[in-house]
């Protein structure tokens, strides 16, 4: 039987294959980690958290300035200005939109730095894993030492600080049908669920 000729064969095959995965590898432009299925889904706000420090790139040192705000949110929103008054003060503020809805409020001092950051937008969570439509349950036990009102246009909501965090809190929206401007009983609160992240650059 005439073995060797195969067994060439089979050489010249497996010492092809290193020159071909070569060639490949070397195409302009090709990254063999873009294959990756974690790269499929990738997106400037599902990488973005709330953090101690602030959101995504925004911190309290961060200019009050559209160039700076889009910088912050690697570009991924569309930014609508205004001004509003919070407590008797005037403050500037920025809205991050993206299809037609509000995802993030940027606000502070006319010419300052940012102030206070809301976030709506349900790929963006806390860096402790808490995000949009978490239940107050998963949190919290009872409102007490940790809950307060809201206040102004979350006047119907209940805010309340993040465990980690001095300057984080979040705001629970849920059916109360209580006398108005009491705490809603921690039974009833146990089903509601947050609506917005609030990061604020003066701890609470």
């Amino acid at each position: 039987m005439n073995i060797r000729p195969r067994l060439s064969g089979v050489r010249l095959l497996l010492l092809g294959a290193p020159l071909v995965l070569a060639g490949c590898s070397s195409m302009s432009g090709f990254s063999w980690s873009s294959l990756s299925p974690l790269n499929w889904f990738s997106g400037s706000s599902s990488s973005m958290q709330v953090t101690d420090q602030g959101v995504g790139g925004i911190t309290a040192s961060t200019p009050l300035v559209e160039n700076d705000i889009k910088a912050g949110l690697k570009g991924d929103f569309r930014l609508r200005s205004g001004m509003a008054t919070n407590d008797g003060k005037l403050v500037s503020f920025y809205q991050a939109m993206k299809d037609d809805q509000i995802k993030l409020v940027i606000s502070g001092q006319a010419k300052g730095t940012v102030e206070r950051i809301d976030v709506m937008d349900t790929t963006i969570p806390s860096q402790w894993g808490v995000k949009i439509g978490t239940p107050f349950s998963d949190l919290y036990q009872k409102a007490f030492g940790a809950c307060r009102k809201g206040t102004g246009d979350d006047a119907a909501q209940i805010e309340c600080a993040a465990p980690e965090s001095k300057h984080v809190s979040y705001l629970f929206t849920g059916d109360w049908h209580g006398p108005e401007g009491l705490m809603p009983a921690d039974d009833s609160l146990q089903s509601w669920k947050v609506s917005k992240i609030i990061w604020r650059a003066k701890s609470e």
